[in-house]
């Protein structure tokens, strides 16, 4: 019986997470909330700020809200300090992938370690046992009858699915790891939390993982180079190849006959390469850093669907075996910013097979 088990459920001080332990609760279980705390106190530019986020000065906010729903449901609450672990598995990854060319998702690495790994281990060590670990991602978990492999699938609102943000989730975690809103709509969430009686039914969501412009958290001097036409004509300067990404068109501050976009960043010669709109597409690119889930590994070239960034649709591709550790991608047809550092997941169906780091592209 459900009565039997405890689930801690991450609880964020939103609508989803709080509707996830409301859902919990209705079908027996014994919930308990868990917050992670990751604001370190940081002092920022007065310019920044103003936009909800996971990491910020409002956290004390989310926090207040969070207990309010733990309150209301009548179920134990404890916060836990992760700053420093973040600091480390997040901030400091965010900093040095920017510093090395490469475009970083904080947000990714954060669930894979600090949501679903550090926060319920700082729990187990304080004496909370616990069964499951739950959050209000839109996204399934299920297992597959004749491997026992732990499935990740998209959640039923397609256009909320969250997939893309934990498909580095391991078969451990996603053993323990229950998501009860994945079978939900969005709109039917707030519905929920509202019949509840829950405070948040219509609180803004988070909208990045930061509050403030980006360049808060990088505390880098400038490093001036070359801003570079493929044709080789050099066309202006730069302050940092922090500053740019991948496809970035507006605010480079040089001027030509024609848009011109990021092609590529080359940290070797400090160098922003740009060119036109057409030259932002390609079809090939490698793919290490690699974490399966529905296959153990991947054995021979399959036609799958990936996404290079979270809010793009699926493309049809083909990945093969091309190195220990290493698989080739190739879409079916060009796409757009193909970003080193970003994350390529790779479906099948609803099902994600697995997925990694785009280390570069092949021309």
């Amino acid at each position: 019986m459900n009565k039997d088990k405890t689930v801690l459920v991450g609880l964020s001080g939103g609508v989803d997470s709080s509707v996830a332990a409301y859902i919990l609760q209705q079908e027996g279980y014994n919930v308990v909330g868990v917050t992670m705390a990751i604001w370190d106190g940081k002092k920022l530019p007065a310019s920044s700020g103003g936009k909800h986020a996971c990491y910020g000065p409002d956290e004390a906010e989310e926090i207040r809200e969070a207990r309010e729903i733990a309150e209301i449901l009548k179920i134990p609450y404890e916060i836990f300090d992760c700053s420093g672990e973040y600091k480390k598995a997040v901030l400091d990854y965010f900093r040095n992938e920017y510093f090395a060319g490469r475009t970083p998702n904080p947000c990714i690495q954060c669930n894979q370690h600090i949501k679903f790994g550090l926060l319920p281990a700082m729990a187990e060590k304080q004496g909370f046992t616990y069964d499951f670990f739950a959050t209000g991602h839109y996204a399934r978990v299920e297992q597959d009858a004749l491997t026992g492999r732990y499935l990740l699938k998209k959640g039923v609102d397609q256009k909320k699915d969250q997939t893309y943000f934990i498909y580095r989730l391991t078969q451990q975690q996603l053993a323990k790891a229950m998501l009860p809103i994945g079978i939900y709509t969005k709109t039917k969430i707030k519905e929920i939390a509202k019949e509840a009686g829950l405070p948040v039914y219509d609180k803004e969501e988070s909208q990045d993982f930061y509050s403030g412009n980006y360049k808060d958290l990088l505390e880098k001097e400038a490093s001036p180079g070359n801003i570079v036409h493929t044709s080789g004509k050099v066309l202006g300067a730069h302050q940092g190849i922090w500053n740019y990404t991948i496809g970035q068109r507006k605010g480079m501050g040089i001027a030509w006959s024609e848009p011109l976009y990021v092609i590529r960043i080359e940290k070797e010669t400090n160098t922003v390469v740009v060119g036109s709109r057409e030259e932002t597409f390609n079809t090939s690119f490698l793919v290490n850093d690699l974490n399966w889930i529905g296959l153990e590994g991947l054995k021979s070239p399959m036609e799958v669907s990936i996404k290079i960034r979270s809010a793009q649709k699926g493309k049809d591709a083909l990945i093969e075996p091309y190195d220990e550790g290493v698989v080739k991608a190739i879409f079916f047809h060009p796409n757009d910013s193909i970003t080193p550092g970003q994350s390529a997941v790779f479906y099948e169906g609803d099902v994600v097979l697995g997925g990694g780091i785009i280390k570069n592209v092949m021309t």
